[in-house]
């Protein structure tokens, strides 16, 4: 069919051209909005410039065809082949490309805003500049594209494979590229905050100086990545493998990578404020010195050997354990429950329940905390038992002892960090002042075996190391009459027991070991 049949019988209001032979026609400039060309071949053509908005091309072939400047707006192009086509700048906003061919096509600032190309072929396409903010690209094929300094805000590339592409600088976020395969991908410089990359391969990427703040990389497969000065501010880890790869002066400020798999991975000049360090794999780590201060301004610096890098890296979770010489029933169960809540409304820092594990004779509740702030939690904890005044009293024994001239002897000798710990744990407990009127509002007058049964508690550091807060004199002594566990004067039982601290060298020891602690930030 030649040009200018084509012109008047759409002037005359035809619009199916369905199937119709155009290779190699000049329709530059022509306006054929919302005609019918499904199944033409239109490869080779000119249609530089023409008005093809709302047109039905699927499954139309456009190989070698010039486009560019063409304006495409929701036009359906499914299982069209573009093959090699020109379509620099053209007007594909909102178009559908569902499983089309593009591969070695140019689409250099194009537009495909919010256009749908769902398990298209576009392997080493040319989309620098592009835009495809909202556009659903899952599945597609992009191998070995050039999408540099495109924009891809909040699109979807979910199972999408982009295998060697180039995204240097480009702006991917709050997009899903869940379970995509990136191996080998360019992403240097790239904006990736708040997106989605989770369960998501990429080994051997090159993410270096890349913006991946917020971002979910749990489960994500890093493996031999250069992260070298990304931003990892507050990003998900979890799970993630990072073997061999090199974070080195990477800002990690609270970022959440517990399970994560570090060995062999290079740390030197990370930023790790606030990050856990707690559940990681980390042998073979190449970390010379770490920045722990807030800002990442590099106000805190700690050097590391080949030894302190691994027990800086090998961490428990803080933990407080109250163990109750009894078993937990189930009416035991719901007064716990309903007065840690109560608790937690005006302490939120015990909104997490605790691991309970229940014995034949002993139940113990296990809190997860951080460093800082495990006095405190231990105090909260133990409100609904009647051993609450008496590890109390222990308690603010040991706030008397961080406060005391010999332990701030002991810190003025040791490392400035723990007096910093000391401080943070003092402005904990400081919260605490209005426990009183908490425990007169709640009902804890219960006469259950279970909360009158002695108590011991314990708190363990992210090293490790443990330190009895409190321990009732009959803890463990079945053999003694109930009569002389529970029926003996309250008041009179923790007035005479003395609280029985562990030497002051031993507090500092266990405050020691938490220096530079990420954990207790």
């Amino acid at each position: 069919m030649k040009v200018t049949e084509v012109i008047r019988q759409y002037a005359a209001g035809v619009r199916d051209f369905s199937a119709a032979n155009l290779t190699g026609v000049n329709l530059s400039d022509a306006y054929l909005s919302g005609a019918d060309f499904s199944d033409a071949d239109l490869s080779e053509a000119n249609i530089k410039g023409a008005n093809l908005s709302g047109a039905n091309l699927s499954r139309a072939k456009l190989n070698y065809t010039q486009i560019s400047g063409a304006n495409l707006y929701q036009a359906n192009l499914t299982h069209a082949q573009l093959n090699c086509a020109n379509l620099v700048q053209a007007d594909l906003r909102e178009a559908t490309l569902t499983q089309v061919s593009a591969i070695r096509a140019g689409l250099v600032y194009a537009d495909l805003t919010g256009a749908n190309l769902r398990e298209a072929n576009l392997s080493s396409i040319d989309l620098r500049g592009a835009l495809l903010r909202q556009a659903l690209l899952s599945g597609v094929h992009l191998c070995e594209a050039k999408l540099r300094g495109a924009f891809l805000s909040s699109a979807i590339l979910e199972n999408a494979s982009l295998n060697g592409a180039d995204l240097s600088r480009s702006d991917l976020r709050a997009s899903n590229l869940a379970n995509s395969e990136l191996r080998k991908v360019n992403l240097s410089c790239a904006n990736l905050s708040c997106a989605n990359l989770s369960t998501s391969n990429l080994r051997w990427a090159d993410l270096s100086g890349a913006n991946l703040s917020w971002a979910d990389l749990s489960g994500a497969k890093l493996s031999g990545a250069n992260l070298m000065g990304a931003n990892l501010s507050n990003a998900h880890l979890l799970n993630a493998s990072l073997v061999h790869a090199d974070l080195s002066q990477a800002r990690l400020i609270k970022a959440n990578w517990i399970g994560a798999d570090l060995s062999g991975a290079t740390l030197t000049g990370a930023k790790l404020y606030a990050v856990s360090r707690c559940g990681l794999k980390a042998e073979g780590i190449t970390c010379e010195w770490l920045d722990l201060s807030p800002d990442g301004d590099h106000s805190e610096i700690l050097s590391l050997s080949g030894e302190d890098s691994k027990k800086f890296f090998n961490e428990t979770l803080p933990t407080v354990k109250i163990i109750v010489d009894a078993p937990l029933d189930t009416n035991a169960n719901f007064t716990l429950a309903s007065t840690y809540a109560q608790i937690a409304h005006v302490y939120p820092e015990l909104s997490k329940p605790p691991s309970i594990d229940v014995g034949v004779r002993r139940t113990t509740l296990t809190f997860t905390s951080s460093n800082a702030q495990l006095l405190f939690l231990a105090y909260l904890a133990i409100v609904p038992f009647q051993d609450k005044l008496a590890t109390h009293s222990q308690i603010t024994a040991f706030l008397k002892i961080l406060q005391s001239k010999e332990l701030e002897n002991l810190v003025s000798r040791g490392n400035r960090q723990t007096g910093k710990i000391i401080a943070q744990i003092n402005q904990a407990i400081s919260q605490i002042d209005g426990i009183e009127s908490l425990k007169a509002a709640l009902d804890l007058s219960s006469q259950d075996d279970f909360f009158n049964a002695p108590t011991h508690t314990v708190i363990t550091n992210s090293k490790n190391q443990s330190l009895s807060v409190y321990h009732h004199p009959a803890f463990g002594k079945h053999w003694m009459k109930e009569s002389l566990l529970f029926k003996i004067d309250k008041q009179t039982s923790i007035s005479t027991t003395k609280p029985v601290l562990p030497p002051t060298d031993e507090i500092f020891d266990f405050l020691k070991a938490l220096d530079y602690s990420v954990c207790n930030l």
